[in-house]
């Protein structure tokens, strides 16, 4: 009797999939009436975005009140070059995803960014920490190329989780750095803490001096409230 050997990696590409219910490959739209409306603010759309042809026109930032307004369109960092922060400092702000998950087919990010330098350019560099509706978060930075702090993220009691998709979600996040640490708190928890030579140096930042801002992933939306930074 002829026996069939069936390979047990794409068995197991294919439950992967199966259990988390896509392939988490969806492509960035492009927001109809895009671009950046807030008087003194830019942004960039991610590097593997611009390869795709992805423009910062294809993500949108309005003023809604005292409330920024984004949607994304492609992964974009915003920020307003005038927000400079250095030596020991605290980034926050109130992120609010007013219909969880209304734009994409699974969980994406948003949060502030920190150690901006030579913004806007191909050496770009930031470190930024972003929230999941789901629970989850991640610390990732450029450098200009992309590294990551914690992988694909973690999941952390402190970060809240939405009731449901199409459900609000609130996050409050901060970035911090004291010393030779810096540290991102949710939700008033600190949930990651790092040596500052692990984030500065070569392929990585060239300081945590610089502009901070916030950071959206691609197909998202939601509401950022509070942007501050405050000195110990």
């Amino acid at each position: 009797m002829r026996r069939v050997l069936i390979s047990a990696l794409p068995i197991a590409a294919l439950t992967l999939i199966a259990c988390t219910g896509k392939a988490q490959n969806e492509s960035s739209r492009a927001v109809a009436g895009g671009g950046v409306s807030v008087n003194g603010w830019t942004g960039q759309v991610d590097p593997n975005e611009a390869k795709r042809g992805q423009t910062l026109s294809n993500a949108k930032l309005t003023k809604e009140g005292n409330d920024l307004h984004v949607t994304t369109g492609p992964a974009v960092a915003y920020w307003n070059p005038a927000n400079t922060a250095s030596g020991d400092y605290t980034v926050k702000a109130t992120f609010t995803e007013p219909k969880y998950m209304n734009l994409n087919d699974h969980p994406h990010p948003y949060g502030v960014f920190i150690g901006g330098n030579d913004m806007g350019t191909p050496n770009e560099s930031y470190l930024y920490c972003a929230a999941y509706g789901s629970g989850r978060f991640i610390v990732r930075g450029f450098g200009p190329e992309p590294f990551q702090m914690n992988g694909r993220g973690e999941t952390n009691a402190a970060v809240h989780k939405a009731a449901g998709q199409g459900q609000p979600v609130t996050q409050d996040i901060a970035l911090s750095v004291k010393g030779d640490k810096v540290s991102c708190a949710i939700n008033g928890t600190t949930v990651a803490t790092y040596n500052k030579s692990d984030v500065v140096g070569s392929g990585k930042l060239k300081s945590t001096d610089g502009v901070y801002g916030i950071r959206f992933a691609h197909n998202t939306e939601g509401t950022v409230s509070g942007l501050t930074v405050t000195k110990p």
